[in-house]
């Protein structure tokens, strides 16, 4: 899918540096940055890269600082944001911008010349292709300006006298070298000047509303002077160690209009093979390969994409992971200290294998799943880390230690666990039961005794209405023993899942309390907004931020449990594809071509944190098709 803006839009800076761009390698590494050009995160640039994939991420082409000329004296066409100002302010020379899920296009007019400015990710590769393009009726002259750094993508990059370690300067080509990874530039045809030095304090203005560093310097090696004739381009290729030849595939995509299509695109940006592994990253652009974000995204972004093959892998490969019956909160490498705080994310990994084997029926991987189920229950029903453990008394799953966030509402302030949710959550005994039947239905297929899952379950679903269903209420409790009356979403995934124990009447009925208090147009809120602990805003420090973050702020990945439930209770599909299809304007709003991790509560309802979130895309995509009937 391609997403573009027009020149009122690109010109208009206070949208266009808001509005965000990315292009993926499939490593783990991208390019991202805003549609003005400048950089408005730590995160952004032309080339980070994943080494070692796809976790550990280094920042290595901040941008390229660029000029044209023609009869009178140059005029940027590149775009930065320094403290205080902006320049040059290449945005205003803006005609278009165009963004695929392979290259990004900016057009620009000025003085009489027309220049587009291309960048592409290579696929599988840690490195981009930048290519000037002289547009124009005449010949233009064109000065690049790379500017560079070897940072870890978290941090910031402050100008010092021993970076870098080593610079080289062969023919068409730049060497930047530092503690170890080489930044090769390949520029043929460029008439190359000395080194220009640093240039200083570019402001990150997301990282400064989030109260975070926001400041970095960066380090330009070289000055490159091309002269254009008509139709004539620059080409600069960045890559990590080793050359690599320029991108040469510009074609656009085929227009599609479906919904399912804009989707399937979202999805395969955070599909991610490795040497040493096949996984999906959570969000770009902080996020890893977390061990719940994984187990939800799943059957969106790889069962609906196509991609059998690769839920299985991923599947096996978190199920070599599992400590105690836990699968790891995140995927750790050789050397790393898994940490096992997650109460449910194997229990989303048996959900995901289910589906797994309903997408394509393989019995070895259903054995070797069964067999990690089976470790999973053993240590449920004896007690594993953290108190997780089922309770004697009803055969529901209990849960919490202090200090300690082991649910998907997993804000920590300091020591302050801001949704500690201790004991019984309703969406974990959701998820446990569905895990039970799962095993049932599982031990069946493949001829073993299905017995004690069956009667595990048939307790835990028999004391769950009693144990979290209040009259008064007219909906599900938060939380059991302790009881919390919260109203929040979370009972909708126990509505939602295959074999969810929320059903019947009373389901309905909180469905319609959580309708009317919960649903918004871009997902749910996790906090009724009449409750005193409401925030209905997601701005400020990120101190603020956390505190919000499940607190009445819109997250809209638990659309797809809402729609689920709904075709479910209700069977209405026409609703489902109504709700469903406001997800081309999220697609649109924040990160092109992605669905942000989350809205303010209150209207007018921005977008906020992660611009490219895995969930968000995969639940909108999985309930479009499973229960919308999308095509």
């Amino acid at each position: 899918m391609m997403y573009s803006l027009d020149s009122s839009q690109c010109r208009n800076y206070d949208l266009s540096s808001r509005r965000e761009w990315i292009l993926t390698n499939g490593l783990g590494g991208y390019a991202m940055g805003t549609v003005a050009g400048s950089n408005t995160r730590r995160y952004h640039g032309h080339l980070v890269v994943a080494d070692p994939a796809p976790a550990y991420r280094l920042a290595l082409l901040g941008g390229v600082e660029a000029y044209v000329q023609g009869d009178a004296n140059p005029i940027g066409i590149s775009c930065h944001q320094y403290q205080g100002a902006v320049n040059p302010e290449g945005h205003h020379t803006l005609e278009s911008f165009s963004v695929t899920k392979t290259w990004a296009l900016w057009r620009h007019r000025v003085a009489g010349m027309n220049v587009e400015k291309r960048l592409a990710m290579h696929r599988g590769v840690n490195a981009c292709t930048i290519e000037y393009c002289n547009t124009g009726d005449g010949p233009i002259a064109l000065q690049l300006r790379p500017l560079v750094q070897h940072k870890f993508y978290h941090e910031n990059f402050r100008s010092d006298d021993a970076y870098p370690h080593v610079q080289a300067f062969p023919k068409d080509r730049t060497i930047v070298e530092h503690e170890g990874r080489t930044l090769l530039l390949r520029h043929d045809r460029a008439q190359r000047l000395p080194a220009v030095g640093w240039y200083y304090r570019f402001e990150y203005l997301r990282e400064l509303e989030r109260g975070l560093e926001g400041r970095d310097d960066l380090f330009c090696p070289c000055e490159l002077r091309y002269e254009l004739a008509p139709g004539e381009s620059a080409v600069l290729v960045a890559s990590l160690n080793d050359e690599v030849d320029p991108w040469t595939d510009w074609s656009e995509p085929p227009k599609d209009p479906s919904l399912a299509s804009h989707l399937k695109d979202a999805a395969e940006r955070f599909l991610v093979e490795t040497p040493t592994r096949t996984s999906l990253i959570a969000g770009y652009p902080w996020f890893t390969d977390w061990g719940r974000d994984t187990m939800i995204s799943l059957p969106g972004i790889c069962l609906h994409t196509g991609r059998v093959e690769m839920a299985r892998q991923i599947i096996l490969d978190y199920a070599k992971q599992m400590n105690q019956g836990l699968i790891p909160n995140r995927f750790v490498d050789d050397g790393e200290e898994p940490e096992f705080n997650t109460v449910d994310a194997t229990l989303w990994f048996a959900n995901a294998a289910y589906k797994t084997l309903e997408a394509g029926w393989d019995e070895a991987f259903a054995k070797k799943a069964m067999k990690a189920l089976q470790e999973m229950f053993k240590w449920h029903m004896q007690g594993t880390h953290y108190g997780i453990g089922v309770d004697p008394d009803d055969g529901l799953l209990k849960q919490g230690t202090e200090g300690v966030q082991l649910t998907w509402m997993d804000a920590k302030i300091g020591d302050w666990v801001v949704t500690p949710r201790h004991g019984k959550p309703v969406e974990i005994n959701g998820l446990w039961i569905n895990a039970l039947r799962v095993m049932e239905w599982l031990a069946g297929k493949l001829k073993m005794d299905p017995k004690p899952y069956k009667e595990a379950a048939n307790r835990a679903e028999g004391n769950f209405d009693a144990k979290f269903w209040k009259e008064s209420l007219g909906y599900y409790m938060d939380t059991a023993d302790p009881d919390d009356a919260s109203l929040r979403p979370n009972q909708l995934i126990a509505m939602a899942l295959p074999f969810g124990p929320a059903k019947g009447k009373r389901a309905e009925a909180a469905l319609a309390v959580i309708s009317r208090e919960l649903l918004t147009p871009a997902g749910l809120r996790t906090l009724a907004p009449d409750d005193v602990k409401y925030r209905g805003r997601f701005e400020g420090p990120l101190a603020e931020l956390d505190a919000a973050y499940h607190q009445g702020t819109v997250w809209p990945w638990l659309m797809g449990p809402y729609v689920s439930a709904m075709v479910r209770l209700t069977g209405d599909k026409v609703e489902a594809r109504r709700l469903l299809k406001n997800a081309k304007d999220l697609l649109h709003e924040y990160g092109l071509g992605g669905i942000a991790e989350v809205y303010d509560g209150d209207k007018p309802r921005n977008a906020g944190g992660c611009p490219w979130q895995a969930w968000s895309v995969a639940e909108w995509l999985r309930a479009w098709v499973e229960d919308a009937d999308g095509k």
